[in-house]
């Protein structure tokens, strides 16, 4: 069997169809649009014909969609060009302790520079504390930051109910939402949703690595994050892959063709492997919220008496790819940040697994799954001295 990818919350797999789609623009559309010339003047053509394919996705107008280069680009885009531009109005900022990295660090980089921010305090389920939300936002807050679909936990926060706090209390603050782990995997209405400015990104649905898209609301007003010569997009500057862009197209034609079937498949074998895993190895710890306050593609879970760095490197060797909150298998030294957020201790960090699938992933590979991380388990268990004899 090929190695089975239950990590795609990292990235995914592109689509066969995806690449077949991004030839062209590799060879013979190579150019960026531009007028009075053919080449140039079908770039063009290309370019609105992805947007229209994002739009639609959205419910949206093809003129409130922006390409990037990704979901980071799109985030910085966003979140610093509001800020900049709307810095007159006030200098108060809203975000959670369990937002995305995107999130984190911009805030932390207008804090840096003067800004006030407000880090909304999250449940064990992994929701804001809306009371905390309704008492933060002053006549000064200009932006209010939040994950839609929690990239650990998996947990959709109620953005519809946090649109209504925030009119309730001051209608000129603006709600920017980072959809990077969303789109593609529930029902995304931007009008619906009410948001000023929402990013997403393509290599989360198969698509290719450096393609991803920005909501901008109309009327809504960016002030220039980054500078340089306006080829694909205004406020993504210089050159972006037209072959990445075309890949993404594709690739949200394929999962919005029918999504719920798609959310319907995903979920099922989620659901499949939880209980799986529950039969194989008794009741166990599930890291944020379920049923529908969940995205469909995430299960994660913490085993207390193992560490998952150990078990994730099992899994490795058995031809599996997971994430885990271990310490030595992040990017740094401490446990997930989320996880310990939302009232998780050390031990249920280190010893967390995060499965999430993709519209690829199979019921023979869920079950190879199920199959290998109960061996791993139970041969770890021997091994650690927490647990129980």
């Amino acid at each position: 069997m090929q190695r089975i990818d239950l990590d795609n919350c990292l990235t995914t797999k592109p689509d066969p169809l995806v690449v077949e789609a991004m030839l062209p623009f590799l060879s013979d559309k190579y150019y960026f649009p531009s007028n009075f010339v053919k080449t140039g003047e079908n770039a063009k053509k290309e370019l609105n014909n992805f947007r229209s394919v994002i739009a639609d996705s959205l419910h949206t107008d093809i003129s409130e969609i922006h390409l990037t280069s990704g979901g980071t680009m799109a985030n910085n885009i966003a979140i610093k060009g509001y800020i900049l531009s709307n810095s007159d109005k006030g200098a108060h900022i809203i975000c959670s302790e369990i937002d995305y990295p995107d999130i984190l660090t911009n805030a932390a980089f207008f804090e840096e520079s003067g800004f006030e921010v407000t880090y909304l305090k999250a449940d064990r389920e992994g929701f804001i504390d809306l009371q905390e939300l309704e008492n933060s936002i002053r006549q000064d807050t200009i932006l209010v930051m939040t994950t839609l679909a929690n990239h650990v936990l998996g947990t959709i926060q109620p953005v519809k109910k946090i649109k209504e706090i925030i009119k309730s209390k001051n209608k000129e603050t603006a709600l920017f939402i980072d959809a990077g782990h969303a789109y593609g995997r529930m029902a995304i209405d931007v009008k619906d949703l009410d948001c000023e400015l929402l990013s997403l990104s393509g290599h989360k649905i198969h698509a290719p690595q450096g393609a991803g898209a920005l909501f901008v609301k109309k009327g809504v007003q960016l002030a220039p994050s980054k500078h340089g010569i306006n080829r694909i997009d205004p406020l993504d500057t210089g050159g972006i892959s037209i072959a990445a862009l075309a890949g993404m197209a594709k690739a949200v034609e394929l999962q919005f063709a029918d999504l719920p079937a798609v959310i319907s498949h995903i979920e099922s074998l989620r659901d499949r492997l939880f209980t799986g895993l529950e039969k194989n190895l008794g009741k166990l710890c599930v890291n944020g919220a379920w049923g529908e306050h969940r995205i469909c593609h995430n299960l994660n879970i913490s085993l207390t008496d193992i560490e998952g760095e150990g078990l994730m490197m099992l899994l490795d060797m058995a031809g599996i790819t997971v994430a885990t909150g271990s310490a030595c298998a992040s990017q740094g030294l401490k446990p997930n940040y989320v996880l310990i957020a939302t009232g998780r201790s050390f031990v249920e960090s280190h010893g967390s697994i995060k499965f999430t699938l993709s519209r690829m992933t199979t019921a023979d590979e869920i079950d190879y799954v199920i199959e290998q991380f109960t061996a791993a388990v139970q041969k770890l268990r021997k091994l650690s001295p927490l647990a129980q004899k």
